[in-house]
Order: C-alpha cells, then sequence, then structure tokens
C-alpha cells in the first residue's frame, strides 16, 4: 500500500491559500495535483507521483479548466496524452483574446 505523504511534506508555497490542517490527499486530488504541477518542486513532483502514479495524474490533469503550458507540456510528455485531450486546451483555444485598446485623446 501507498504511504500517504503529510501535506507539511510538500513546499511551503504550494498552499499559501489554504489551511495545510484541512487539506487531503484524496479528497482534495485534483487540487494538490495542479498545484504541485503548476509550482512544485522535483521534491512535490516525486511525492505526488509516488502516491498517486502517473495513469492517476493524467486522468486529473486532463480535467483542469486551467493549466499552466509548461505543466501542461510538462505532463503530457511524461503520459503521452495527446495536447487535445486535456481540457484546458480546448477551452484555452476558443477563449476570445482581450481587446487591445487605447485611449485616443483628441486633437485639438
Amino acid at each position: 500500500m501507498k504511504t500517504k505523504p503529510a501535506i507539511k511534506e510538500f513546499s511551503i508555497n504550494l498552499f499559501w491559500d489554504a489551511n495545510p490542517d484541512e487539506l487531503d490527499m484524496d479528497s482534495h486530488k485534483a487540487y494538490i495535483i495542479q498545484r504541485v504541477l503548476e509550482r512544485g518542486t522535483m521534491s512535490d513532483w516525486r511525492l505526488i507521483k509516488a502516491y498517486y502514479g502517473l495513469k492517476t495524474i493524467g486522468e486529473e490533469a486532463v480535467k483542469f479548466r486551467t493549466l499552466d503550458p509548461k505543466a501542461r507540456t510538462f505532463i503530457t510528455a511524461l503520459t503521452g496524452i495527446p495536447k487535445e485531450k486535456f481540457r484546458c486546451y480546448t477551452y484555452q483555444q476558443s477563449m476570445p483574446k482581450h481587446w487591445v485598446y487605447e485611449e485616443v485623446q483628441k486633437l485639438s
């Protein structure tokens, strides 16, 4: 059986906006995986890989609405899941870009 790592084993900056005592590796799986993929160290990566396994990490990652492009490329390379399968890839592509507009000054 896999040993469940304690949240305190992860880098302190990962869960700055959450109470670490309330995080659970099983019930907050998606949140933890996404944070480690986007902001974690290799040590953090090894912890989630050892606990969840590459298959589970890939299955969760394809569901994320947003994921940093570098993190998506990283997990795509490791799992072999095509980038088109990621929700964050298809969702991001359908989002319109922000308007770039400049304030026009009246010439007098």
